[in-house]
């Protein structure tokens, strides 16, 4: 499941994650490398990788991830990060990665990059990430990688950790059949778009001479369990993803789980056949803490298939 926008204190995002173990659920997604969210001026902006780490030793079995964008990190120290929680948690850490970008960033003076820009710097990154790993020493001189003779210590067993990228456009897709482990796939659950951007990725796959069968799938259902109207689903689902303002009401009100429990788990199990999922992510973005504990509550994990 997935916890995201800082609507929830350190204590209710621990709390939740805690009670998500004892239910069985295999991950939990919280907020990544944000800077500023400008909707949001009053709240606490908790930074993700810390959070991440301070969850990853506070629970026992439940992975956890939280976006890592690659124009926020020096290669080098991504891997180092990365490697420290394998170290601490073994087997526990989601590494998961693209190229979101917000505005409110450039008060931080990070960089303003365009979408090709930072593609190529997920790229040039994961590729001295994954160098890292295998205890290479690494020299890059690359547009966007410039390291002399970089070494991680320890390495992560067996040289590496997997990866998971979410993303959709051609290009990104490129970045993901080259490096990814899990496609983490970047669109509500609508068969059409999903599909195009399968096709694209296995073309990807076929051009490096890869199986795109050796890629996993995630997916992020947006969930909400009640009596609600259409237009009120919608207005929560946009407010909490506003990087698809461009989809039309058509297209995404079918697509949402929503309802009773049974009726949200009987669509979260459907994406799983429909889309070959390993794992269904429950987007509880924006939910409180009474009602995201009462919904993973209401879907027991080990009742989705």
């Amino acid at each position: 499941m997935a916890f995201a926008w800082q609507t929830l204190s350190w204590e209710e995002r621990l709390a939740l994650v805690e009670r998500a173990e004892a239910l069985g659920y295999d991950a939990a997604y919280v907020d990544g490398d944000i800077s500023q969210l400008a909707v949001r001026r009053d709240a606490e902006v908790l930074d993700g990788w810390t959070v991440t780490t301070a969850l990853l030793v506070r629970t026992r079995r439940i992975a956890i991830g939280s976006i890592r964008l690659a124009q926020h990190w020096n290669a080098a120290h991504l891997a180092q990060v990365a490697a420290t929680a394998e170290r601490l948690a073994p087997g526990r850490l989601a590494f998961f990665a693209s190229i979101g970008d917000r505005p409110e960033d450039r008060a931080w003076g990070l960089p303003a990059l365009s979408a090709a820009d930072r593609v190529a710097w997920l790229d040039e990154t994961l590729d001295a990430v994954r160098a890292l790993w295998r205890g290479e020493t690494v020299t890059r001189r690359s547009a966007h990688v410039r390291l002399e003779g970089a070494r991680v210590r320890p390495t992560p067993p067996g040289g590496r950790i997997p990866i998971e990228i979410a993303g959709k456009g051609a290009a990104l897709l490129e970045v993901i059949a080259r490096h990814a482990d899990v496609w983490n796939v970047n669109w509500p659950p609508i068969a059409s778009r999903v599909a195009a951007s399968a096709d694209a990725l296995a073309a990807a796959c076929r051009r490096i001479g890869r199986d795109p069968g050796t890629i996993r799938r995630r997916m992020w259902i947006f969930v909400r369990t009640g009596r609600l109207s259409t237009a009120e689903v919608l207005a929560e689902f946009r407010r909490w993803n506003p990087w698809f303002a461009s989809l039309p009401d058509a297209e995404i009100a079918p697509n949402l789980a929503v309802g009773t429990p049974a009726e949200c788990r009987e669509r979260i199990e459907a994406c799983v056949r429909a889309f070959d999922l390993e794992m269904p992510v429950l987007d509880l973005s924006g939910l409180d803490a009474e009602a995201a504990r009462a919904t993973l509550e209401s879907l027991p994990a080990g009742k989705i298939r």
